[in-house]
């Protein structure tokens, strides 16, 4: 699935929501709909049973905690708490996705680790950006 026809079936109600404005939340929710597809493959091995739960809870909790800490209000400490558990989430997963290599496309694998990494990159920066607000 390309990029443009995940985001052809997202409802109009999330992409004009305020929160869509922030980079890491739709890469957040591409990367759980990414992990759903995944799950079908990891779990026809037994061995990938248990990667497949970690994958799919870990990529999950991604995107729910950035909603979690936006519904908190964005000029909040919570807000910042729950951005560092959705930047712990998506490491999660992005070790998750290492480990399930033998079981996924390699050309997948890349895929999920680079969404991973450009999520972290923009969890990280939002947060050092708001602790620094914090401070002056």
């Amino acid at each position: 699935m390309t990029y443009e026809e995940w985001l052809a079936q997202v409802p109009d109600s999330l992409k004009n929501d305020p929160i869509w404005k922030f980079e890491a939340y739709p890469k957040s929710l591409l990367l759980y709909d990414l992990a759903w597809e995944d799950t079908d493959k990891l779990l026809k091995d037994v061995r990938g049973r248990k990667l497949a739960g970690q994958v799919i809870d870990s990529a999950g909790s991604v995107s729910a905690n950035i909603d979690e800490g936006f519904g908190r209000g964005i000029e909040s400490g919570e807000y910042i708490q729950f951005l560092r558990y959705a930047l712990g989430s998506a490491r999660e997963t992005r070790s998750w996705y290492y480990k399930a290599r033998r079981l996924l496309t390699a050309e997948a694998v890349r895929h999920r680790i680079a969404l991973c990494d450009e999520i972290i990159a923009l969890l990280v920066v939002t947060i050092k950006q708001r602790l620094a607000r914090r401070r002056q």
